[in-house]
């Protein structure tokens, strides 16, 4: 699947998603570029960053048990 970003006027946007919305979800998926999308998008543009400059943190299998364990066992009480 191709992704592509539009910017329209106003005046046409209706008639756009209109358009869109004939489609079936398979077909075409209308992504809205919210103020959470585009918060999610700057995180993961950082956490990619840190991966490829060499400063991301990394956690062992064991270390992410002990946690889950420990915050299981927090929760159960």
């Amino acid at each position: 699947m191709q992704t592509i970003r539009l910017r329209v006027n106003e005046k046409v946007y209706k008639n756009l998603i209109r358009l869109l919305s004939k489609f079936s979800k398979e077909e075409i998926q209308v992504i809205e570029e919210n103020e959470t999308y585009l918060s999610i998008q700057q995180y993961l543009e950082k956490e990619l960053a840190s991966v490829e400059d060499g400063s991301a943190e990394y956690t062992t299998i064991e270390d992410l048990e002990n946690r889950l364990d420990a915050t299981i066992r927090k929760n159960e009480a």
